[in-house]
Protein backbone atom coordinates (compact mmCIF):
# COMPACT_ATOMS: atom_id res chain seq x y z
CA UNK A 1 0.00 0.00 0.00
CA UNK A 2 1.42 3.50 -1.28
CA UNK A 3 0.22 6.87 -2.06
CA UNK A 4 -2.52 7.39 -4.72
CA UNK A 5 -1.18 10.44 -6.37
CA UNK A 6 2.16 12.43 -6.71
CA UNK A 7 4.54 12.81 -3.82
CA UNK A 8 5.27 16.28 -2.53
CA UNK A 9 7.67 16.03 0.34
CA UNK A 10 9.94 13.60 1.73
CA UNK A 11 12.63 13.34 4.55
CA UNK A 12 14.39 10.69 6.42
CA UNK A 13 13.23 10.36 10.02
CA UNK A 14 15.55 9.37 12.61
CA UNK A 15 19.69 8.47 12.60
CA UNK A 16 19.24 4.74 11.44
CA UNK A 17 18.48 5.58 8.14
CA UNK A 18 15.80 3.25 7.85
CA UNK A 19 12.54 5.21 7.98
CA UNK A 20 11.50 7.71 5.31
CA UNK A 21 8.57 10.09 5.87
CA UNK A 22 6.39 10.88 2.54
CA UNK A 23 3.99 13.61 2.39
CA UNK A 24 1.55 13.33 -0.71
CA UNK A 25 -0.91 14.97 -3.09
CA UNK A 26 -3.20 12.46 -1.95
CA UNK A 27 -3.31 14.11 1.59
CA UNK A 28 -2.08 11.21 3.47
CA UNK A 29 1.41 10.85 5.97
CA UNK A 30 3.10 7.63 5.10
CA UNK A 31 6.42 5.81 6.47
CA UNK A 32 8.59 3.72 4.26
CA UNK A 33 11.03 1.70 5.42
CA UNK A 34 14.29 0.59 3.83
CA UNK A 35 14.65 -3.02 5.32
CA UNK A 36 11.41 -4.50 4.67
CA UNK A 37 7.77 -3.46 3.89
CA UNK A 38 6.91 -5.10 6.44
CA UNK A 39 7.60 -1.92 8.85
CA UNK A 40 5.62 0.48 6.28
CA UNK A 41 2.77 2.51 7.87
CA UNK A 42 0.81 4.87 7.04
CA UNK A 43 -0.15 8.00 9.48
CA UNK A 44 -3.44 8.51 7.93
CA UNK A 45 -5.09 11.90 6.53
CA UNK A 46 -5.13 15.10 8.24
CA UNK A 47 -8.72 16.15 9.83
CA UNK A 48 -9.62 19.51 10.69
CA UNK A 49 -11.79 18.47 13.42
CA UNK A 50 -10.90 15.02 14.85
CA UNK A 51 -13.23 14.68 17.83
CA UNK A 52 -15.88 15.94 15.75
CA UNK A 53 -15.76 12.97 12.97
CA UNK A 54 -15.64 10.84 15.74
CA UNK A 55 -18.64 11.40 17.61
CA UNK A 56 -20.69 12.19 15.22
CA UNK A 57 -19.39 9.34 13.40
CA UNK A 58 -19.42 11.23 9.44
CA UNK A 59 -19.03 8.46 6.67
CA UNK A 60 -17.91 11.10 4.13
CA UNK A 61 -14.67 12.59 5.35
CA UNK A 62 -13.69 14.28 1.97
CA UNK A 63 -15.18 17.56 3.95
CA UNK A 64 -12.85 17.82 6.56
CA UNK A 65 -9.94 16.09 5.47
CA UNK A 66 -6.85 18.49 5.53
CA UNK A 67 -5.30 19.87 2.18
CA UNK A 68 -2.05 17.87 0.78
CA UNK A 69 0.84 18.52 3.18
CA UNK A 70 3.52 20.82 0.89
CA UNK A 71 6.31 20.96 3.78
CA UNK A 72 6.82 18.91 6.98
CA UNK A 73 9.89 18.95 9.59
CA UNK A 74 10.69 15.76 11.82
CA UNK A 75 12.25 15.28 15.08
CA UNK A 76 12.66 11.79 17.21
CA UNK A 77 14.05 13.37 20.34
CA UNK A 78 10.77 13.57 22.12
CA UNK A 79 8.47 11.20 20.08
CA UNK A 80 7.54 9.28 23.33
CA UNK A 81 6.48 12.22 24.65
CA UNK A 82 4.39 14.52 22.54
CA UNK A 83 4.22 14.91 18.57
CA UNK A 84 7.35 15.34 16.80
CA UNK A 85 6.50 16.39 13.36
CA UNK A 86 5.17 19.96 12.62
CA UNK A 87 3.97 20.61 8.75
CA UNK A 88 2.20 22.80 6.91
CA UNK A 89 -0.55 22.26 4.18
CA UNK A 90 -1.38 23.85 0.72
CA UNK A 91 -3.58 26.69 1.26
CA UNK A 92 -3.24 26.75 4.91
CA UNK A 93 -2.31 29.09 7.85
CA UNK A 94 -2.51 26.31 10.66
CA UNK A 95 0.41 24.08 10.74
CA UNK A 96 -0.29 20.28 12.42
CA UNK A 97 1.38 18.19 14.24
CA UNK A 98 1.49 14.34 14.18
CA UNK A 99 2.55 11.82 16.25
CA UNK A 100 4.78 9.38 14.86
CA UNK A 101 4.71 6.85 17.85
CA UNK A 102 1.10 7.05 17.64
CA UNK A 103 0.85 7.07 13.63
CA UNK A 104 -2.21 9.67 14.26
CA UNK A 105 -2.14 13.29 13.25
CA UNK A 106 -1.47 15.58 16.58
CA UNK A 107 -3.58 17.38 18.94
CA UNK A 108 -2.46 20.75 18.00
CA UNK A 109 -3.36 23.46 14.86
CA UNK A 110 -0.65 25.89 14.84
CA UNK A 111 -1.76 28.89 14.29
CA UNK A 112 -1.76 33.08 15.42
CA UNK A 113 -4.84 33.97 16.90
CA UNK A 114 -4.88 37.82 15.87
CA UNK A 115 -4.18 36.70 12.15
CA UNK A 116 -7.19 35.54 10.60
CA UNK A 117 -6.82 36.43 7.00
CA UNK A 118 -7.85 33.52 4.29
CA UNK A 119 -4.72 34.72 1.87
CA UNK A 120 -2.02 34.23 4.40
CA UNK A 121 -0.83 30.92 4.43
CA UNK A 122 2.42 28.69 6.20
CA UNK A 123 5.05 28.50 3.45
CA UNK A 124 8.11 27.22 5.93
CA UNK A 125 8.62 24.77 8.61
CA UNK A 126 11.33 23.75 11.14
CA UNK A 127 11.26 21.83 14.66
CA UNK A 128 14.71 22.39 16.98
CA UNK A 129 16.77 19.82 17.74
CA UNK A 130 15.63 19.08 21.31
CA UNK A 131 11.91 18.21 19.79
CA UNK A 132 10.42 21.18 22.61
CA UNK A 133 9.59 24.34 19.88
CA UNK A 134 8.09 24.73 16.02
CA UNK A 135 9.17 27.45 14.15
CA UNK A 136 6.69 28.69 10.98
CA UNK A 137 6.98 31.27 8.52
CA UNK A 138 4.22 33.09 7.15
CA UNK A 139 3.38 34.57 3.69
CA UNK A 140 3.02 37.28 5.28
CA UNK A 141 6.52 37.56 6.52
CA UNK A 142 5.98 36.79 10.39
CA UNK A 143 7.84 34.17 11.60
CA UNK A 144 6.45 32.65 15.37
CA UNK A 145 7.54 30.11 17.33
CA UNK A 146 5.06 27.39 19.04
CA UNK A 147 5.73 24.99 22.07
CA UNK A 148 5.31 21.19 20.93
CA UNK A 149 4.23 19.89 23.92
CA UNK A 150 1.04 22.63 25.21
CA UNK A 151 1.04 23.94 21.40
CA UNK A 152 0.85 28.11 23.11
CA UNK A 153 2.62 30.53 21.29
CA UNK A 154 6.16 31.71 22.40
CA UNK A 155 7.08 34.82 20.55
CA UNK A 156 7.52 36.03 16.95
CA UNK A 157 10.78 37.20 15.58
CA UNK A 158 10.63 41.21 15.03
CA UNK A 159 8.25 43.87 16.01
CA UNK A 160 5.51 43.05 13.69
CA UNK A 161 7.04 41.02 10.74
CA UNK A 162 10.60 39.13 10.40
CA UNK A 163 10.14 39.73 6.37
CA UNK A 164 8.61 42.36 4.15
CA UNK A 165 7.85 39.59 1.63
CA UNK A 166 6.95 35.56 1.76
CA UNK A 167 9.11 33.59 4.13
CA UNK A 168 11.19 30.86 1.86
CA UNK A 169 12.99 29.24 4.48
CA UNK A 170 13.77 29.41 8.09
CA UNK A 171 16.29 26.62 10.36
CA UNK A 172 17.17 26.67 13.93
CA UNK A 173 20.65 25.50 14.83
CA UNK A 174 21.63 22.58 17.22
CA UNK A 175 22.05 24.77 20.51
CA UNK A 176 18.73 26.62 20.03
CA UNK A 177 20.82 29.82 19.90
CA UNK A 178 20.67 30.95 16.33
CA UNK A 179 17.40 31.11 14.19
CA UNK A 180 18.11 32.02 10.04
CA UNK A 181 15.17 33.30 8.10
CA UNK A 182 15.19 34.46 4.59
CA UNK A 183 12.37 35.52 3.09
CA UNK A 184 11.47 36.54 -1.27
CA UNK A 185 12.94 40.37 -0.96
CA UNK A 186 16.28 38.30 -1.01
CA UNK A 187 17.22 38.92 2.67
CA UNK A 188 18.78 36.12 5.04
CA UNK A 189 18.45 37.40 8.53
CA UNK A 190 19.76 35.66 11.76
CA UNK A 191 18.07 35.88 15.40
CA UNK A 192 18.46 35.35 18.63
CA UNK A 193 16.46 31.81 19.44
CA UNK A 194 15.82 33.20 22.98
CA UNK A 195 15.28 36.96 22.99
CA UNK A 196 13.73 36.98 19.70
CA UNK A 197 16.31 39.86 18.37
CA UNK A 198 18.07 41.19 14.97
CA UNK A 199 21.99 40.09 14.99
CA UNK A 200 22.35 40.21 11.78
CA UNK A 201 20.61 40.73 8.51
CA UNK A 202 22.50 40.26 4.70
CA UNK A 203 21.60 40.61 1.40
CA UNK A 204 21.43 38.07 -1.20
CA UNK A 205 22.23 37.99 -5.25
CA UNK A 206 18.82 36.87 -5.96
CA UNK A 207 15.58 35.88 -4.18
CA UNK A 208 16.05 32.66 -2.52
CA UNK A 209 13.80 29.29 -3.11
CA UNK A 210 14.47 27.06 -0.25
CA UNK A 211 17.10 26.73 2.52
CA UNK A 212 18.58 23.47 4.34
CA UNK A 213 20.88 23.84 7.25
CA UNK A 214 23.34 21.31 8.19
CA UNK A 215 23.12 21.57 12.15
CA UNK A 216 26.52 19.49 12.96
CA UNK A 217 28.79 21.31 10.91
CA UNK A 218 26.52 24.72 10.84
CA UNK A 219 26.83 25.12 6.63
CA UNK A 220 23.62 26.44 5.63
CA UNK A 221 23.01 25.75 1.97
CA UNK A 222 21.02 28.00 -0.14
CA UNK A 223 18.74 27.71 -4.14
CA UNK A 224 18.42 30.78 -5.38
CA UNK A 225 16.32 31.66 -8.18
CA UNK A 226 18.88 32.31 -10.56
CA UNK A 227 19.09 28.39 -10.48
CA UNK A 228 22.65 29.21 -8.36
CA UNK A 229 23.19 27.39 -4.54
CA UNK A 230 25.04 30.00 -2.33
CA UNK A 231 26.78 28.00 0.71
CA UNK A 232 27.37 29.94 3.90
CA UNK A 233 28.65 29.56 7.73
CA UNK A 234 26.32 30.87 10.10
CA UNK A 235 29.08 31.08 12.37
CA UNK A 236 31.42 33.81 10.41
CA UNK A 237 28.03 34.96 8.86
CA UNK A 238 29.83 34.54 5.32
CA UNK A 239 29.14 32.94 1.73
CA UNK A 240 31.96 30.01 1.36
CA UNK A 241 30.93 28.90 -1.91
CA UNK A 242 28.88 29.37 -5.00
CA UNK A 243 27.79 26.74 -6.92
CA UNK A 244 26.26 27.22 -10.89
CA UNK A 245 25.43 24.56 -13.22
CA UNK A 246 21.51 24.22 -12.93
CA UNK A 247 19.45 24.98 -16.24
CA UNK A 248 16.04 25.34 -14.21
CA UNK A 249 14.76 25.33 -10.72
CA UNK A 250 16.21 23.91 -7.79
CA UNK A 251 13.65 21.64 -6.49
CA UNK A 252 15.62 20.33 -3.34
CA UNK A 253 18.62 19.65 -1.66
CA UNK A 254 20.21 17.31 0.70
CA UNK A 255 23.67 17.37 2.55
CA UNK A 256 25.41 13.83 3.24
CA UNK A 257 26.07 13.33 7.06
CA UNK A 258 29.44 14.56 7.74
CA UNK A 259 28.78 17.74 5.56
CA UNK A 260 31.44 17.18 2.77
CA UNK A 261 28.57 16.79 -0.31
CA UNK A 262 25.84 18.83 -1.10
CA UNK A 263 23.43 17.18 -3.48
CA UNK A 264 20.73 19.02 -5.77
CA UNK A 265 17.82 18.44 -7.57
CA UNK A 266 16.63 20.22 -10.55
CA UNK A 267 13.69 20.83 -13.32
CA UNK A 268 16.10 20.56 -15.76
CA UNK A 269 15.87 16.80 -14.58
CA UNK A 270 19.74 16.51 -13.36
CA UNK A 271 20.83 15.59 -9.55
CA UNK A 272 24.57 17.04 -9.28
CA UNK A 273 26.66 15.99 -6.18
CA UNK A 274 29.10 19.04 -5.17
CA UNK A 275 31.97 18.95 -3.18
CA UNK A 276 32.29 21.33 -0.54
CA UNK A 277 36.13 21.49 0.80
CA UNK A 278 37.09 21.64 -2.96
CA UNK A 279 33.77 23.39 -4.28
CA UNK A 280 33.87 21.34 -7.31
CA UNK A 281 31.14 19.52 -8.70
CA UNK A 282 31.87 15.81 -8.68
CA UNK A 283 29.16 14.16 -10.03
CA UNK A 284 25.91 14.48 -12.39
CA UNK A 285 23.63 12.62 -13.75
CA UNK A 286 20.31 13.17 -15.81
CA UNK A 287 16.79 11.38 -15.83
CA UNK A 288 13.58 10.67 -17.62
CA UNK A 289 11.61 12.91 -14.99
CA UNK A 290 12.31 15.77 -13.25
CA UNK A 291 13.44 15.42 -9.53
CA UNK A 292 10.85 16.96 -6.96
CA UNK A 293 12.78 15.94 -3.41
CA UNK A 294 15.85 14.46 -2.60
CA UNK A 295 16.92 13.58 1.30
CA UNK A 296 20.24 11.91 2.44
CA UNK A 297 20.16 8.47 4.81
CA UNK A 298 22.00 9.33 8.43
CA UNK A 299 24.11 6.68 7.77
CA UNK A 300 25.41 7.88 4.56
CA UNK A 301 24.09 4.74 2.45
CA UNK A 302 21.04 5.55 0.20
CA UNK A 303 19.67 8.38 -1.44
CA UNK A 304 15.99 8.81 -1.34
CA UNK A 305 14.17 10.81 -4.45
CA UNK A 306 10.77 11.47 -6.09
CA UNK A 307 9.51 12.76 -9.30
CA UNK A 308 6.84 14.51 -10.97
CA UNK A 309 4.10 12.37 -11.51
CA UNK A 310 5.77 9.28 -9.81
CA UNK A 311 3.90 7.82 -6.99
CA UNK A 312 7.09 5.95 -5.48
CA UNK A 313 10.15 6.56 -3.59
CA UNK A 314 13.24 5.91 -5.19
CA UNK A 315 16.62 4.70 -3.72
CA UNK A 316 20.16 5.00 -4.72
CA UNK A 317 22.83 3.23 -3.24
CA UNK A 318 26.18 5.17 -2.08
CA UNK A 319 28.53 3.35 -4.38
CA UNK A 320 31.65 5.07 -2.61
CA UNK A 321 31.34 2.91 0.59
CA UNK A 322 31.31 -0.33 -0.94
CA UNK A 323 34.46 0.42 -3.67
CA UNK A 324 36.72 2.66 -4.73
CA UNK A 325 35.47 5.95 -7.11
CA UNK A 326 37.36 8.59 -8.30
CA UNK A 327 36.37 12.18 -6.32
CA UNK A 328 38.39 14.23 -8.78
CA UNK A 329 36.24 17.40 -10.43
CA UNK A 330 34.28 17.17 -13.57
CA UNK A 331 35.51 19.28 -16.41
CA UNK A 332 33.42 22.03 -17.45
CA UNK A 333 32.37 20.42 -20.66
CA UNK A 334 31.40 17.88 -18.68
CA UNK A 335 28.23 16.24 -20.65
CA UNK A 336 25.77 13.77 -17.67
CA UNK A 337 24.08 10.56 -19.11
CA UNK A 338 20.99 9.71 -18.84
CA UNK A 339 20.39 6.70 -15.95
CA UNK A 340 16.73 4.32 -15.99
CA UNK A 341 14.96 5.05 -12.67
CA UNK A 342 15.43 2.29 -10.24
CA UNK A 343 12.74 -0.52 -9.95
CA UNK A 344 12.07 -3.78 -9.16
CA UNK A 345 11.98 -5.77 -12.73
CA UNK A 346 14.39 -8.20 -13.03
CA UNK A 347 15.32 -7.19 -16.54
CA UNK A 348 16.40 -3.71 -15.17
CA UNK A 349 18.09 -5.56 -12.48
CA UNK A 350 20.04 -7.36 -14.89
CA UNK A 351 20.83 -4.28 -16.70
CA UNK A 352 21.95 -2.05 -13.76
CA UNK A 353 24.36 -4.89 -12.19
CA UNK A 354 25.84 -4.71 -15.80
CA UNK A 355 26.78 -1.55 -16.09
CA UNK A 356 28.48 -1.21 -12.39
CA UNK A 357 30.48 -4.12 -13.15
CA UNK A 358 31.80 -2.15 -16.34
CA UNK A 359 34.99 -0.33 -15.41
CA UNK A 360 35.37 3.32 -15.30
CA UNK A 361 37.77 4.89 -17.68
CA UNK A 362 38.19 8.25 -15.15
CA UNK A 363 39.59 6.16 -12.71
CA UNK A 364 43.83 6.62 -11.93
CA UNK A 365 45.28 4.72 -9.93
CA UNK A 366 47.62 6.32 -8.28
CA UNK A 367 50.81 4.74 -6.59
CA UNK A 368 52.19 6.80 -3.70
CA UNK A 369 56.14 6.91 -3.45
CA UNK A 370 58.00 5.30 -0.75
CA UNK A 371 58.90 9.69 0.32
CA UNK A 372 57.35 12.57 -1.23
CA UNK A 373 59.83 14.60 -0.67
CA UNK A 374 63.84 14.24 0.25
CA UNK A 375 63.55 16.54 2.65
CA UNK A 376 60.75 15.36 4.34
CA UNK A 377 61.03 12.44 7.25
CA UNK A 378 59.34 9.29 6.05
CA UNK A 379 58.54 6.61 8.34
CA UNK A 380 58.27 3.30 7.60
CA UNK A 381 55.19 0.99 7.24
CA UNK A 382 56.54 -1.91 9.50
CA UNK A 383 54.21 -2.40 12.49
CA UNK A 384 55.33 -0.98 16.01
CA UNK A 385 55.91 -4.35 17.05
CA UNK A 386 58.71 -5.43 14.85
CA UNK A 387 60.72 -2.24 16.07
CA UNK A 388 59.32 -1.18 19.62
CA UNK A 389 59.97 -3.26 21.88
CA UNK A 390 63.67 -4.02 20.99
CA UNK A 391 65.28 -2.71 24.05
CA UNK A 392 62.66 -4.32 25.82
CA UNK A 393 63.53 -8.42 24.67
CA UNK A 394 65.15 -9.23 28.31
CA UNK A 395 62.57 -8.02 30.31
CA UNK A 396 60.07 -9.84 27.69
CA UNK A 397 61.72 -12.92 27.76
CA UNK A 398 62.30 -13.28 31.35
CA UNK A 399 58.27 -12.89 32.23
CA UNK A 400 58.08 -15.21 29.16
CA UNK A 401 60.15 -17.48 30.60
CA UNK A 402 58.83 -21.15 32.00
CA UNK A 403 59.14 -21.79 35.98
CA UNK A 404 60.25 -25.33 35.18
CA UNK A 405 61.66 -26.97 31.91
CA UNK A 406 59.47 -29.22 30.23
CA UNK A 407 59.66 -33.18 31.58
CA UNK A 408 59.71 -35.73 29.21
CA UNK A 409 57.15 -38.87 30.07
CA UNK A 410 58.97 -42.12 30.50
CA UNK A 411 57.95 -44.63 27.47
CA UNK A 412 56.87 -47.60 28.79
CA UNK A 413 58.09 -50.35 26.73
CA UNK A 414 56.13 -52.79 24.82
CA UNK A 415 57.58 -56.04 26.42
CA UNK A 416 58.90 -55.88 29.75
CA UNK A 417 62.15 -56.78 30.17
CA UNK A 418 63.18 -59.44 32.82
CA UNK A 419 66.50 -61.06 34.61
CA UNK A 420 67.35 -64.09 33.36
CA UNK A 421 67.06 -67.11 36.30
CA UNK A 422 64.64 -69.86 37.71
CA UNK A 423 62.69 -67.03 39.67
CA UNK A 424 61.36 -64.47 36.59
CA UNK A 425 62.25 -60.44 37.95
CA UNK A 426 61.80 -57.68 36.07
CA UNK A 427 64.84 -55.51 35.09
CA UNK A 428 65.43 -52.18 36.89
CA UNK A 429 64.98 -49.57 33.78
CA UNK A 430 69.22 -47.47 33.86
CA UNK A 431 68.89 -44.20 35.52
CA UNK A 432 69.90 -41.12 34.23
CA UNK A 433 73.29 -39.81 35.86
CA UNK A 434 72.58 -35.80 34.30
CA UNK A 435 68.95 -35.10 33.67
CA UNK A 436 70.20 -31.25 33.58
CA UNK A 437 72.62 -32.22 30.70
CA UNK A 438 71.55 -29.23 27.65
CA UNK A 439 70.46 -30.20 24.71
CA UNK A 440 71.32 -26.96 22.98
CA UNK A 441 74.19 -27.30 21.00
CA UNK A 442 76.96 -24.42 20.44
CA UNK A 443 78.81 -24.21 17.45
CA UNK A 444 81.44 -21.39 18.54
CA UNK A 445 83.52 -20.47 15.25
CA UNK A 446 81.77 -22.91 13.42
CA UNK A 447 78.80 -20.72 12.69
CA UNK A 448 78.03 -19.63 9.46
CA UNK A 449 77.82 -16.29 8.42
CA UNK A 450 73.88 -15.13 8.10
CA UNK A 451 72.49 -13.57 4.71
CA UNK A 452 73.13 -9.88 6.72
CA UNK A 453 76.40 -10.44 7.29
CA UNK A 454 77.35 -11.23 3.98
CA UNK A 455 75.42 -7.88 2.79
CA UNK A 456 76.92 -6.32 4.98
CA UNK A 457 80.07 -6.88 4.65
CA UNK A 458 79.35 -5.97 0.47
CA UNK A 459 78.23 -2.70 1.81
CA UNK A 460 81.87 -2.20 2.65
CA UNK A 461 83.34 -2.54 -0.86
CA UNK A 462 80.51 -1.20 -3.08
CA UNK A 463 78.96 0.85 -0.06
CA UNK A 464 75.38 -0.26 -1.21
CA UNK A 465 73.08 -1.19 1.84
CA UNK A 466 69.53 -1.57 0.42
CA UNK A 467 69.87 -5.70 0.41
CA UNK A 468 70.76 -5.30 4.38
CA UNK A 469 68.15 -3.05 5.25
CA UNK A 470 65.50 -5.17 3.56
CA UNK A 471 67.00 -8.17 5.08
CA UNK A 472 66.85 -6.56 8.39
CA UNK A 473 63.29 -4.95 7.84
CA UNK A 474 62.09 -9.03 7.61
CA UNK A 475 62.85 -10.35 10.59
CA UNK A 476 61.16 -10.00 13.76
CA UNK A 477 62.42 -9.00 16.92
CA UNK A 478 64.23 -11.95 18.13
CA UNK A 479 65.91 -12.21 15.46
CA UNK A 480 67.48 -8.76 14.78
CA UNK A 481 68.70 -9.07 18.48
CA UNK A 482 70.45 -12.18 17.42
CA UNK A 483 71.83 -10.39 13.83
CA UNK A 484 73.14 -7.69 16.23
CA UNK A 485 74.93 -9.33 18.42
CA UNK A 486 76.90 -11.49 16.30
CA UNK A 487 78.38 -8.75 14.37
CA UNK A 488 80.97 -8.24 17.78
CA UNK A 489 84.40 -10.35 16.99
CA UNK A 490 83.73 -12.30 20.63
CA UNK A 491 80.49 -14.03 18.39
CA UNK A 492 82.30 -14.62 14.91
CA UNK A 493 81.88 -11.07 13.54
CA UNK A 494 84.46 -7.86 13.10
CA UNK A 495 85.02 -5.12 13.92
CA UNK A 496 84.46 -3.89 10.00
CA UNK A 497 81.10 -5.32 9.64
CA UNK A 498 80.25 -3.07 13.02
CA UNK A 499 82.12 -0.12 10.87
CA UNK A 500 79.70 -1.25 8.35
CA UNK A 501 76.44 -1.56 10.52
CA UNK A 502 76.82 2.00 11.50
CA UNK A 503 77.41 3.40 7.55
CA UNK A 504 74.03 2.21 6.97
CA UNK A 505 72.50 3.69 10.02
CA UNK A 506 74.61 6.69 8.72
CA UNK A 507 72.43 6.47 5.15
CA UNK A 508 69.30 5.89 6.41
CA UNK A 509 69.58 8.70 8.47
CA UNK A 510 70.82 11.02 5.49
CA UNK A 511 67.75 9.53 3.37
CA UNK A 512 65.52 10.18 6.07
CA UNK A 513 63.70 6.94 5.10
CA UNK A 514 62.53 4.26 7.72
CA UNK A 515 63.29 7.40 10.22
CA UNK A 516 62.26 5.00 13.57
CA UNK A 517 63.98 1.80 12.28
CA UNK A 518 67.48 3.80 12.31
CA UNK A 519 66.98 4.83 15.85
CA UNK A 520 65.62 1.99 17.12
CA UNK A 521 68.22 -0.15 15.29
CA UNK A 522 70.79 1.92 16.20
CA UNK A 523 69.75 2.32 20.20
CA UNK A 524 69.84 -1.45 20.34
CA UNK A 525 72.96 -1.54 18.37
CA UNK A 526 74.46 0.40 21.26
CA UNK A 527 72.65 -1.35 24.26
CA UNK A 528 74.62 -4.72 22.90
CA UNK A 529 78.36 -3.45 22.09
CA UNK A 530 78.43 -0.34 24.34
CA UNK A 531 81.45 -1.39 26.31
CA UNK A 532 83.93 -2.20 23.19
CA UNK A 533 83.26 1.10 20.80
CA UNK A 534 85.41 3.26 22.80
CA UNK A 535 88.51 0.78 22.42
CA UNK A 536 88.20 0.85 18.51
CA UNK A 537 89.24 3.98 16.94
CA UNK A 538 87.13 3.39 13.71
CA UNK A 539 84.12 2.56 15.22
CA UNK A 540 84.57 5.45 17.72
CA UNK A 541 84.64 8.44 14.72
CA UNK A 542 81.87 6.57 13.34
CA UNK A 543 80.01 6.97 16.17
CA UNK A 544 80.79 10.98 16.25
CA UNK A 545 79.67 11.08 12.98
CA UNK A 546 76.65 9.73 13.70
CA UNK A 547 75.88 11.92 16.58
CA UNK A 548 75.90 14.76 14.86
CA UNK A 549 73.24 13.46 12.77
CA UNK A 550 71.23 12.43 14.77
CA UNK A 551 71.64 15.65 16.81
CA UNK A 552 70.81 17.78 13.61
CA UNK A 553 67.64 15.56 12.53
CA UNK A 554 66.07 16.04 16.16
CA UNK A 555 66.50 19.61 16.23
CA UNK A 556 65.20 20.32 13.06
CA UNK A 557 61.78 17.67 13.83
CA UNK A 558 61.79 19.73 17.69
CA UNK A 559 61.60 23.37 16.08
CA UNK A 560 58.51 21.93 13.46
CA UNK A 561 57.09 20.47 16.32
CA UNK A 562 57.34 23.41 18.88
CA UNK A 563 55.83 25.76 15.84
CA UNK A 564 52.85 23.35 15.70
CA UNK A 565 52.23 23.64 19.12
CA UNK A 566 52.43 27.35 19.49
CA UNK A 567 49.96 27.74 16.26
CA UNK A 568 47.98 25.30 18.27
CA UNK A 569 47.68 27.06 21.33
CA UNK A 570 46.98 30.30 19.09
CA UNK A 571 43.77 28.85 17.24
CA UNK A 572 42.46 27.24 21.13
CA UNK A 573 43.01 30.41 22.72
CA UNK A 574 41.50 32.86 20.03
CA UNK A 575 38.23 30.54 19.91
CA UNK A 576 37.90 30.88 23.44
CA UNK A 577 38.18 34.83 23.66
Amino acid sequence: MGHSAPLTKIRYYGQNGQQILSASQDGTLQSFSTIHEKFNKSLGHGLINKKRVKRKGLQNTLSVRLPPITKFAAEEARESDWDGIIACHQGKLSCSTWNYQRSTIGAYFLKPKELKKDDVTATAVDITSCGNFAVIGLSSGTVDVYNMQSGIHRGRFGEDQAHKGSVRGVAVDGLNQLTITTGSEGLLKFWNFKNKILIHSMSLDSSPNMMLLHRDSGILGLALDDFSISVLDIETRKIVREFSGHQGQINDMAFSPDGRWLISASMDCSIRTWDLPSGCLIDSFLLDSAPLNVTMSPTGDFLATSHVDHLGIYLWSNISLYSVVSLRPLPTDYVPSVVMLPGTCQTEDVELSEETIEPSDEMIEYDSPEQLNEQLVTLSLLPESRWKNLLNLDVIKKKNKPKEPPKVPKSAPFFIPTVPGLVPRYAVPEQNNDPQQSKVVHLGILAQKSDFFLKLEEGLVNNKYDAALNLLKELGPSGIETELRSLSPECGGSVEVMQSFLKMIGMMLDRKRDFELAQAYLALFLKLHLKMLPSEPKLLEEMTQLSSQVEGNWIHLQSLFNQSMCILNYIKSALLQ
